[in-house]
């Protein structure tokens, strides 16, 4: 055996980054001006001006989930989160389902995230004519995952200053808008006339329990995203608190800019505007903008870029991780556990995740455009899958201290249990509206089903085929059994 081979492993680099870094790159992970923009138009459509109480309702399973990372992160702090937190709890086979669960999100909406932060920044330049050429957008939006791929393999600490500087950007457009709109609205300043805002709107039930259900699957995915701030906590000062406090706080962020946006959006625009133009996606900010703002609506154009831009790195950071950590652990081929000497970062894992994001971006898109949108719909499934996975994982690990006090028995047992039980039950719903072909963009049946549910399940088969080829080749990783409660977790 050669010296080289028998070199170690370089480590992460330990506190590359502090509290408010992690806070802003959960933050900047769930793109908060792009969430807003995708989903208030069909929140609305379903629920009208009960459209904040989702949000609301939205953040309560979210809140539950983000303690279990925390609690968890506190007794593993292990880059690969869910994957390792799961292995522990219940075995190697359903740990790399979860592992593989996080990786495809990314791999999934990495281009689409990509191409929104291209096409608004051209909107934002006053560019109208190259936003309308797919070829350039394209190229534009591969160019940027190829470029925010190279940041984050160049330092943890320069991705977290780029996204210091992005959330700054975001933030301020997306108040001035709010401010904005929610004043002109209560004026009736507004084509629509204009709606007060009423405490009744952050009522969830108001508009019955079919339209909460279609309504909540849009809020969790609006707030999908806070737990790339538990994946660099070997990155970060104070690993054991600082990673899975930023978490939390960052759903609790959220919340408060998700309410604000969904009041202000609702009271200038009214119901009858945002519900018309649902299928818009994204574009609604787009057309609400001027009417809001007039000559200002750079700044609304401007604040989803940077959002989706923002996203598009932060991204990476988990998909990354966690492959880094099941290489770790020989669930996957030991390249995917290269740190750069350099940096200090995952190099081989983040090339990988941007090289195959770019690989499907391009691929789909050459089928249709409703096929890339139908792709992103089936991330529904596999965020509620690992979620649910990380609440189930909590409540069995730390299951021997549920009767020490009333507070382990809440935060440890039956709130993790309760965010996992809406998450499968959210799930299982999006599993069965999925399956209608109605429900897809493009309306058509794939081998009889929607096209989002055809591609979610298409993705978790796709996994398990390589968990057995995988387990056929090096079945090390499967010699693992799941630890007992109280146990310290396995070696990394």
């Amino acid at each position: 055996m050669t010296r080289a081979a028998q070199r170690p492993q370089p480590a992460l680099r330990p506190e590359a980054i502090g509290f408010l870094d992690a806070l802003v790159i959960g933050l900047a992970a769930t793109s908060p001006a792009y969430s807003l923009a995708a989903v208030i138009g069909p929140v609305v459509a379903l629920v009208g001006v009960h459209a904040p109480g989702v949000v609301l309702a939205s953040f309560v399973p979210m809140l539950l989930i983000a303690g279990a990372f925390a609690a968890l992160n506190r007794a593993d702090p292990d880059c690969g989160t869910t994957f390792s937190w799961v292995t522990h709890a219940f075995g190697p086979t359903t740990g790399w389902i979860g592992g593989w669960a996080i990786t495809t999100t990314g791999v999934l909406v990495l281009g689409s995230l990509a191409e929104v932060g291209v096409r608004f920044t051209l909107l934002a330049l006053g560019l109208d004519s190259w936003e309308a050429s797919t070829p350039l957008v394209v190229a534009l939006s591969v160019a940027l995952v190829v470029g925010m791929s190279a940041l984050c393999v160049l330092g943890t600490e320069l991705s977290a200053r780029l996204q210091n500087g992005l959330i700054l950007a975001q933030t301020l457009a997306l108040a001035v808008f709010a401010v904005v709109a929610v004043v002109r609205g209560v004026r009736g300043d507004t084509p629509s006339g204009g709606l007060v805002p009423s405490w009744s709107w952050l009522d969830p039930s108001g508009a019955g329990g079919a339209a909460l259900t279609g309504g909540l699957l849009l809020g969790v995915f609006a707030f999908w995203g806070w737990e790339s701030a538990v994946n660099l906590t070997e990155e970060t000062r104070d690993p054991l608190r600082a990673p899975g406090r930023a978490g939390v706080l960052a759903t609790v962020v959220l919340l408060l800019t998700y309410l604000g946006v969904a009041v202000a959006v609702v009271s200038f625009a009214g119901t009858g505007f945002l519900a018309g133009n649902a299928d818009e996606e994204e574009a609604v900010f787009a057309l609400l903008s001027t009417d809001v703002l007039g000559g200002w609506d750079w700044v609304v154009l401007l604040a989803v870029a940077t959002s989706a831009i923002a996203s598009t790195q932060t991204t990476i950071i988990p998909a990354s991780r966690t492959a880094l950590s099941m290489a770790r652990r020989a669930a996957l081929p030991a390249p995917f556990g290269s740190v750069s000497e350099r940096y200090r970062t995952p190099d081989v894992s983040t090339w990988w995740v941007a090289g195959v994001a770019v690989a499907w971006y391009v691929g789909v898109h050459l089928v249709s455009e409703n096929a890339l949108l139908d792709s992103i719909t089936a991330l529904s499934l596999l965020i509620a899958l690992y979620y649910a996975l990380t609440g189930l994982a909590c409540a069995w690990w730390f299951r021997r201290r549920l009767t020490r006090s009333a507070r382990d028995l809440l935060l440890l047992g039956i709130g993790p249990v309760a965010g996992a039980a809406v998450l499968l039950w959210l799930l299982v719903l999006s599993a069965r509206d999925l399956a209608d072909p109605a429900n897809s963009y493009g309306g058509q049946a794939w081998f009889g089903l929607g096209p989002p549910l055809v591609i979610g399940v298409g993705v978790v088969v796709a996994g398990v085929l390589l968990m057995l080829l995988w387990r056929w080749r090096d079945g090390r990783f499967w010699q693992e059994r799941p630890g007992a409660a109280g146990d310290p977790p396995p070696a990394s």
